[in-house]
């Protein structure tokens, strides 16, 4: 019987060298960003944008209102992505539109001071405030202090915004405004949520 022969693995140069990010050129004008609308595929949206500014060698900054699980873009920015700042504010559990539990109110406010201080700060090229647009509009953060925070916002910062129920206050004050319609969600089948893909 023939013993088997170990064969050393040739060395191969990578198809794609790794290439060293560097930070950017400071953007002569920020943009501020509203994704809103009925469906599915906001927050997953402005996460694709902090993807590519993070390819860039762009800081980002994301504030998560109303969001107290562990969503799957939160761990992998823990683990993988050490340009990209997550923070989370809110429990686990749904706010009542009308009558929003006093916890949700001081958690979301309190997510919003952590947001103007990540603005103020001049660490970051970009910050992305996810869901504000619902705490908005569930009372949760007066639309008065959103639309001083875009108003003084520094002139280079990139600010993107997300959530149903855009008020037009804060659509008026954006550079670009994309909504997202549902046109059919597995939802309707009774499919319920999946790892990966809701969360």
């Amino acid at each position: 019987m023939t013993p088997l022969v170990k064969q050393k693995a040739k060395k191969t140069k990578p198809a794609h060298p790794k290439k060293t990010i560097s930070a950017p050129a400071p953007a002569a004008r920020g943009l501020v960003i509203v994704i809103t609308g009925n469906g599915k595929g906001k927050t997953t949206s402005a996460f694709g944008q902090a993807l590519r500014a993070v390819g860039q060698g762009y800081k980002v900054f994301i504030l998560q209102f109303m969001k107290g699980r562990d969503y799957g873009e939160f761990v992998a920015a823990e683990k993988y992505l050490p340009r990209l700042t997550i923070l989370r504010t809110g429990l686990d559990s749904f706010v009542m539109r009308d009558k929003p539990a006093p916890v949700d109110i001081e958690l979301a406010r309190q997510g919003f001071e952590l947001a103007r201080k990540a603005i103020a700060s001049g660490k970051y090229n970009m910050v992305i405030l996810d869901e504000i647009n619902v705490a908005v509009d569930f009372k949760l953060i007066p639309l008065a202090d959103v639309v001083n925070l875009i108003k003084d916002k520094p002139p280079a910062l990139d600010l993107i915004l997300t959530g149903r129920y855009a008020a037009k206050e804060i659509m008026k004050l954006a550079d670009t405004v994309s909504e997202v319609k549902e046109i059919k969600h597995h939802y309707a089948a009774g499919i319920k949520d999946r790892a990966g893909i809701e969360y």
